[in-house]
């Protein structure tokens, strides 16, 4: 992947992303990066302004923590997808525990990441989520659905059967080692 091209990531899927994080620090890394690979980054440290930026600024991705103050990340995330359940919901916390990975899912989260996280696994990680949500609304095949498309940093994509989630295997263009997602 080119740096700052983002053509063959997740565009035209992704353009404008709400991150949701109350850590200044963690927030302003993300949104450089994320701005550095071309992307438009809104910012909301609570929930009053994940609400106002999700209604005004209408973000085609949200990458959101579980804990903020005033709402938690699980009630943001139910109250946006029931606003536009097409946007698709990445949640980026340090809480590696299963009953969060369920209730996050349960609340809408099309994605689950654990902090800290290695910025090529949080690109693969928008792109093949953006991708999933497109696809569940814009309907592909059974089949199609069954499958795992991620992108490795140097470009090359991957669409693989979902049987082998959280498998490894070796990028034949750059020999980088991928770690396929769950989702």
């Amino acid at each position: 992947m080119s740096e700052g091209h983002v053509g063959n990531l997740a565009a035209p899927l992704v353009h404008r992303i709400l991150l949701v994080e109350d850590n200044e620090q963690t927030r302003k890394a993300i949104r450089d990066f994320l701005k550095s690979r071309g992307f438009d980054v809104i910012t909301a440290r609570d929930g009053g302004q994940c609400h106002s930026a999700f209604q005004m600024r209408k973000p085609d991705f949200v990458i959101l923590d579980l804990i903020l103050p005033g709402q938690n990340g699980f009630e943001l995330c139910n109250w946006m997808k029931r606003h536009d359940e097409t946007v698709p919901i990445l949640v980026l916390s340090v809480i590696d525990l299963p009953e969060s990975r369920d209730l996050a899912t349960r609340a809408g989260a099309d994605g689950y990441l654990i902090k800290p996280v290695d910025t090529s696994v949080l690109l693969a990680t928008i792109h093949s989520v953006a991708e999933e949500v497109w696809a569940k609304f814009h309907g592909m095949s059974e089949r199609d659905r069954s499958r795992i498309r991620f992108s490795c940093p140097c470009g090359k994509r991957f669409r693989v059967s979902a049987s082998h989630r959280g498998r490894t295997l070796t990028c034949p263009d750059c020999g980088e080692p991928l770690t396929v997602p769950h989702h």
